[in-house]
């Protein structure tokens, strides 16, 4: 193990050639060098995070749910069978026409009723609409507080207008301690987000998102030991920019605000397409890229770094490519049909609606209406039949 460590923390992977780790020692007063030890705390940081969220989705998001009009749908509860219930959970939650045909000989019901009861049954396990409002706001507070605080720290500094200054006396700059927490509280927070990940709402990018996280994870904790603080505050702060406006327009999505929704959204597409396609790769790889080159040699965390923003950045070009299409849907259609990114729900057909709103005595109702439909059919077909009779006796005479 001691071994392993010691080839791990080998100058050349951390910090460019002619440099040591004595070179890095602060003077006091000087502020301090990020360590490795340093990133231990966002594991604790992380639980405080997850204990933190649980009070503030009980204490604040669901009474504000509340007072938006935020309201859950019921759907029928699936009955208590214990064949389909083991098959639902061990095997498939979605199963096919040839299983549909077993398990109804196992359970002595038609085919339409295990397909309905496994419908029921997937219905159950839908996130609430409180849910997911309680899950976007917490993002909301977050982001929104990182970003001011993030902000406020930066706008001072020259590396935030001159991103070559990101360089200027690499690797021995300081880190003060309002950009150390800026880093230890980003870093804790993300990492909670992948701990709570298998309990939050899974999305159709559900495995861009468990990408992303952890690509997040490992460009924050490797920018921080190499001391890429500066550049790395700068990531953090043009990614938290636009997940304030999605996180709000969630919000109001679950809480039926159309017009206001079509509003944030229309914002979103803009900040994202200019911070994510624009403002990320032309300042930020740029620099770390191209701009760095001028100050030290490429070496491995060189590599290594542009390679996660590289990572960063294909993911953005796949969230964009979903975006731009809400915004086709957005100009064509005068509205957004619902999430690009929604819940990975079964969907549910007008049949499907009319059987769990109205129960047996929709049933009743639609009896009625086939039956005056075949009523309404013969009536035609007698007509049509009367109809062609009497044209067969109009030409009669002038057949003869």
């Amino acid at each position: 193990m001691d071994q392993l460590l010691r080839w791990l923390w080998r100058e050349e992977f951390w910090i460019p050639p002619g440099n040591h780790w004595k070179d890095m020692e602060m003077k006091e007063g000087e502020g301090h060098f990020p360590l490795p030890r340093h990133l231990i705390y966002t594991l604790p940081l992380a639980l405080i995070f997850i204990a933190i969220r649980y009070i503030f989705e009980r204490v604040i998001a669901i009474p504000l749910s509340k007072v938006l009009g935020v309201k859950d749908r019921i759907w029928i509860r699936a009955a208590s069978i214990p064949k389909l219930e083991a098959f639902y959970k061990q095997h498939s939650q979605q199963p096919s026409q040839s299983e549909v045909v077993g398990l109804g000989k196992q359970c002595g019901l038609s085919q339409r009723k295990i397909q309905t009861w496994f419908r029921h049954r997937r219905n159950q396990d839908r996130p609430s609409s409180t849910k997911k409002f309680c899950e976007a706001s917490w993002r909301f507070f977050f982001y929104l507080t990182s970003f001011t605080a993030g902000l406020g720290s930066l706008i001072d500094t020259p590396w935030f207008w001159d991103q070559s200054e990101c360089w200027r006396g690499y690797p021995k700059q300081p880190v003060s301690e309002a950009h150390y927490w800026y880093y230890m509280l980003e870093m804790s927070f993300y990492l909670s987000l992948l701990l709570s990940i298998s309990v939050d709402v899974k999305r159709k990018d559900f495995k861009e998102q468990v990408v992303h996280h952890i690509a997040t994870i490992i460009l924050i904790g490797f920018s921080y030991i190499a001391n890429y603080v500066r550049v790395g505050t700068l990531v953090m702060l043009v990614h938290d920019s636009a997940d304030i406006i999605l996180e709000v327009g969630k919000m109001l999505h679950y809480a039926l605000w159309a017009k206001t929704c079509d509003v944030l959204f229309v914002l979103f597409a803009l900040v994202f397409l200019v911070t994510r396609l624009y403002v990320f790769p032309s300042r930020i790889i740029h620099t770390t890229l191209i701009v760095s080159m001028q100050f030290y040699e490429p070496f491995f965390g060189y590599y290594f770094f542009n390679a996660l923003l590289f990572v960063l950045q294909l993911l953005h070009i796949y969230w964009a490519y979903l975006i731009l299409r809400m915004v086709y849907r957005f100009a064509f259609m005068g509205k957004i049909e619902g999430d690009v990114r929604s819940d990975e729900e079964s969907p549910v057909d007008d049949n499907e609606e009319e059987e769990e709103d109205g129960g047996e005595c929709s049933w009743e109702q639609r009896k009625d209406a086939i039956n005056s439909r075949l009523a309404s059919l013969a009536n035609n077909c007698v007509l049509n039949n009367l109809t062609n009779q009497t044209n067969r006796n109009s030409r009669l005479p002038k057949t003869r």
